[in-house]
């Protein structure tokens, strides 16, 4: 579904027309608007105009949803935004113009008093330093943000208790952050951050502290979790592999902009530009690109068609076809028939990213 189709129930979280101006008085600019500046174009404008003032243009007419049970990644270079974006989604940072909305309310215009009381039992944040208190053994870490809330400790460390089996930390309750290593750091944050039962959970670069191997056992933990919890997730990444793996639909940042918003293959398939571009060039093709992605809804049945679900990557049906010329009928999760592929079609399907050859003798 894409964002134009969504309803609004649902939509977890809305932010829109979002600006992070950093220097004096960057509100002048905005002449009372809610950051809602016109077109993309008057966007950049503005973005400009800013930058000629001496001011620090973060995040500029930043829109998007995340609906419920999303993992929605935000992801970019170094400098994009992404991150001044994730703290404007929880009032961290204090955006310069727009609107963030969760189930339909402002918060930017929540006192201070709701905004605890938000962070305290809607959200969930887990950052890239685990942020541990070393003074506390694991379980006393995991329960730390339900004594806050007033629970007893009889139930706050029965709650802690079970998020640290969620996470798979099991044993481990007594000890503290020195005696653990830096993937069962970040698993205790984030038990600790799921103790409190978040509607809305964001995760910014939690896995890029450690190393290739303990990250992908992170990425794997988390998305069992997810299939779990069915959280709606906002994930912050710069590693356009990491995004791939977890993402039900991501966006792309630039210069404190969104370039582009869908999913994985759409952008794959159809990058805004030579940006977005760059990102998949190095992207396994095969691994991201499902069969609902290629089928064509009007090729003719033919005799001999196997039968497949649209979720299924094309690596995993590339022996198939390599044997069965007639290709594949591809249906959805509900069991509807979607259309049919071929080995052709995958063909096509990936030699699309890849330049044509200057010359080619037939």
């Amino acid at each position: 579904m894409s964002d134009s189709a969504a309803r609004s129930d649902d939509v977890k979280l809305s932010c829109r027309n979002v600006w992070k101006v950093y220097g004096e008085n960057p509100e002048r600019f905005f002449d009372g608007r809610q950051g809602d500046v016109g077109t993309v174009e008057d966007a950049r404008a503005l973005a400009d105009r800013l930058r000629e003032n001496d001011l620090i243009v973060a995040a500029a007419n930043v829109s998007f949803d995340v609906k419920v049970g999303e993992i929605f990644v935000i992801m970019g270079l170094s400098g994009s935004g992404k991150s001044t974006m994730v703290r404007c989604l929880s009032r961290i940072v204090e955006p310069t113009a727009g609107e963030i909305l969760l189930d339909g309310e402002n918060l930017l215009a929540a006192s201070k008093r709701e905004l605890i009381e938000y962070r305290r039992s809607k959200m969930g944040m887990v950052f890239q330093n685990f942020g541990l208190m070393p003074h506390l053994n694991v379980l006393d870490n995991v329960a730390f943000p339900l004594e806050v809330q007033g629970m007893g400790l009889k139930e706050r460390r029965a709650k802690a208790m079970d998020m640290i089996e969620r996470v798979g930390l099991s044993g481990r309750e007594g000890s503290f952050p020195t005696q653990l290593s830096g993937g069962q750091q970040q698993r205790v944050g984030i038990a600790r951050s799921l103790a409190v039962e978040p509607e809305l959970w964001f995760l910014d670069e939690p896995f890029s502290a450690l190393d290739p191997l303990i990250r992908r056992q992170m990425q794997d933990e988390f998305l069992r979790l997810q299939r779990e919890l069915h959280k709606s997730i906002v994930f912050i990444t710069h590693d356009f592999l990491e995004a791939l793996r977890i993402a039900d639909r991501m966006a792309i940042m630039r210069d404190g902009m969104v370039v582009q918003i869908g999913r994985p293959a759409d952008l794959i398939l159809n990058p805004a530009d030579d940006y977005v571009r760059e990102f998949t060039n190095d992207v396994p093709w095969e691994m991201v690109l499902t069969a609902g992605d290629i089928a064509d809804p009007d090729r003719p049945l033919v005799a001999g068609m196997g039968q497949v679900s649209a979720d299924t990557t094309v690596d995993l049906l590339l022996p198939y076809l390599a044997g069965h010329e007639a290709g594949v009928k591809v249906n959805d999760a509900g069991g509807r028939y979607v259309g049919a592929m071929n080995a052709m079609d995958v063909v096509r399907a990936l030699a699309s990213g890849v330049p044509e050859p200057a010359e080619v003798q037939e």
